[in-house]
């Protein structure tokens, strides 16, 4: 569980970071989850854009997604989910 202030630290480093993928109406997918896992590993910081078609809110869509990959759920503002997990070797991203 990540504190008030890691969350903030981590939603400061998330504002320059592209969203990698998209949750349109299939929503989350296997597919989606493996692909989540691999880039959490290799960036520990991602960012997910939530199309309109999504069968969920961004919110419960971020709360989901990160349950099933092991993350912590960072922000959801508007269509964009932010998702950390810590890197298993090398971390690169340290938390206040």
């Amino acid at each position: 569980m990540l504190t008030s202030k890691q969350r903030a630290y981590l939603r400061g480093l998330a504002n320059g970071v592209p969203a990698l993928y998209q949750i349109g109406k299939d929503g989350i997918t296997d597919n989606l989850v493996s692909m989540v896992k691999d880039a959490l590993e290799a960036r520990e910081l991602i960012k997910i854009h939530v199309l309109e078609t999504a069968p969920d809110t961004p919110r419960n869509l971020c709360d989901q997604l990160a349950e099933k990959v092991g993350g912590e759920p960072v922000q959801a503002i508007g269509s964009k989910i932010t998702i950390y997990k810590e890197a298993s070797e090398n971390p690169a991203i340290i938390l206040p």
